[in-house]
């Protein structure tokens, strides 16, 4: 099968040999495994990181999104059958989607909506799943609850952002306001259904102050959490919540005592890595996703189709994460 790798860690992206065009055995499923015959991918800023930073000594595939149709299901699978058309993120530490079949766990796959095209469905994911456990299980929002309170969402314009101001606006009472810094990113996150928008290049008391609100209860902090933690701290109301999923080189967690603040991370493969007991939540959670883009109550965060899977388009792709300019989720489709 094709498939597109990494062979040297570390590689600029503007370097051929940073990911590059290879052939692969198919993989044959395990017992709780289906194979997919992948369609459509979408590109994460997990990808640049483990590129950059993760040392391989045989060709690494990456990829954490995924549409396609089930191949062939292992001994033990009851949710899916062979046609069944699915979406999914996978896992890290097994090999990517970036590749013309993949094995994954069915406990983390859900059906793929049915009125979304093939890459319309592929931005979805891996930022669903991330956005519904920081919103519902981390921070402990109840869906239906909020009321009086606000969210502050710093970095709303990207993939996960896309797709948790939705989650907020639609599913809770909370006041909803994102950050973003262009006027195109500022007009996409009002799209995608926040209250308010403010620009994360000016102090973030000053632009909550010209809304009147001078303190959130919660902040989903997804992008730069160290150059903003301060701020954070000095907006977040007494007994209030910090989420956050990036990777800040440190945290003073002691700023957080005064005003008896507490920190949340979500990682959304933690479930799969560690096969939780509740690990089936992320089908569920995909399923109910589904059921909402169907139902028009969400709508797709595809921001930009880079064409075909390929070597070429995919380092094209991780250029613009990489930029950090990048507006909702880039999806490639067809091999």
């Amino acid at each position: 099968m094709r498939a597109i790798a990494y062979t040297h860690v570390g590689l600029p992206i503007d370097d051929p040999q940073a990911l590059v065009d290879i052939d692969l055995d198919l993989p044959q499923p395990g017992p709780r495994d289906l194979r997919v015959a992948v369609r459509a991918v979408a590109v994460n800023p997990v990808d640049t990181k483990v590129r950059r930073s993760a040392a391989t000594e045989s060709p690494r595939v990456l990829g954490w999104d995924a549409v396609g149709v089930v191949d062939a299901v292992g001994s033990e699978v009851t949710l899916f059958q062979p046609g069944d058309a699915v979406y999914y993120a996978g896992v890290i530490d097994r090999p990517g989607s970036n590749a013309e079949y993949q094995l994954v766990d069915e406990r983390s796959v859900g059906r793929k909506p049915a009125t979304l095209d093939d890459a319309a469905a592929a931005a979805l994911p891996l930022t669903a799943i991330t956005a519904w456990e920081l919103l519902f299980d981390r921070l402990r929002i109840a869906e239906g609850g909020g009321e009086g309170q606000t969210l502050l969402v710093i970095g709303a314009a990207g993939g996960v952002g896309s797709i948790l101001v939705q989650l907020a606006r639609q599913l809770t009472q909370l006041t909803v306001i994102g950050t973003a810094s262009r006027p195109d990113t500022q007009d996409w996150v009002y799209a995608m259904g926040a209250h308010h928008v403010i620009d994360h290049s000016l102090p973030l008391a000053e632009g909550l102050a010209r809304l009147g609100i001078p303190q959130v209860e919660h902040v989903a902090s997804l992008t730069h959490t160290d150059q903003h933690y301060a701020q954070i701290v000095e907006v977040l109301a007494p007994q209030g919540q910090l989420g956050l999923i990036d990777d800040p080189g440190q945290l003073d967690v002691m700023a957080l005592k005064r005003k008896a603040l507490s920190l949340h991370w979500e990682l959304m493969f933690t479930r799969p890595l560690f096969k939780t007991a509740d690990m089936q939540k992320q089908h569920d959670l995909l399923n109910r996703v589904a059921e909402l883009i169907d139902a028009g109550v969400l709508q797709t965060t595809l921001g930009e189709h880079f064409g075909r899977i390929n070597a070429a388009n995919l380092r094209r792709a991780h250029a613009v994460l990489e930029s950090h300019r990048a507006k909702g989720k880039i999806v490639l489709e067809g091999w």
